[in-house]
């Protein structure tokens, strides 16, 4: 199990929200958002913000750094290093069922993911063969796609999907995000895009609708 920082924001959580954060970064790193992002008439909610694993990082020099996978050249369909997805998919399936044995219905959990997170978020989330309640991928894009769908699990287009992208993303060019939501919708999923004018980060407008989207899954629910 993959060590974690958790916030609550009430008693006996109804909903929890696990989010992955960037290559290089750590669970700290989006957990000082929760403030900004949370509302005062939302359900409790648990955010879990695990560490990812120490690897090393080839396009990096082979620097160790936490990451959820080896990126293994610029070549955006086969930069991530599918052993290393698969692995950070695993883990954080073991995150969920972990939520799910502490009272949280799937269908109450949101995974969400920034970057290489969001990556894990997108692939884990085609996997999915309970479906979760949504799916966040922040500055991201599917990796793997041309294969992706033959590893989707039945019922997976049932999870609605967020996607925001800022349009000068140096890391990550805003084709690859905008390729991936569209890929994401012949698959049949509910993709609600948005992007920023911002480079690889996150703004305040895209908090806000982000929580916009998040009260619509629990006016839903």
């Amino acid at each position: 199990m993959l060590e974690t920082v958790e916030q609550e924001t009430g008693p006996s959580p109804q909903w929890a929200v696990i989010w992955l954060h960037g290559l290089g970064a750590d669970g700290h790193d989006f957990a000082p958002l929760v403030p900004e992002l949370v509302r005062p008439d939302w359900p409790s909610l648990r955010f879990v913000f695990p560490h990812a694993p120490v690897r090393a990082v080839t396009i990096n020099n082979g620097v160790r750094m936490r990451a959820w996978y080896d990126i293994v050249g610029m070549d955006f369909p086969t930069r991530a290093d599918s052993e290393g997805v698969d692995q950070s998919i695993l883990q954080t399936g073991a995150l969920i069922d972990r939520e799910h044995a502490r009272g949280i219905d799937p269908q109450r959990i949101l995974l969400a993911g920034f970057s290489q997170g969001g990556a894990i978020a997108l692939a884990a989330g085609l996997r999915r063969k309970t479906p979760l309640g949504g799916l966040i991928a922040l500055s991201t894009y599917l990796p793997g796609a041309e294969a992706a769908g033959e590893s989707m699990a039945d019922g997976a287009a049932t999870q609605p999907v967020f996607m925001a992208h800022g349009a000068a993303d140096p890391v990550i060019p805003i084709t690859y995000a905008e390729r991936s939501g569209q890929l994401l919708r012949s698959f049949g999923f509910e993709v609600e895009w948005h992007r920023y004018p911002m480079a690889h980060q996150v703004c305040a407008e895209e908090i806000s609708d982000l929580g916009d989207w998040m009260a619509q899954r629990f006016a839903h629910a």
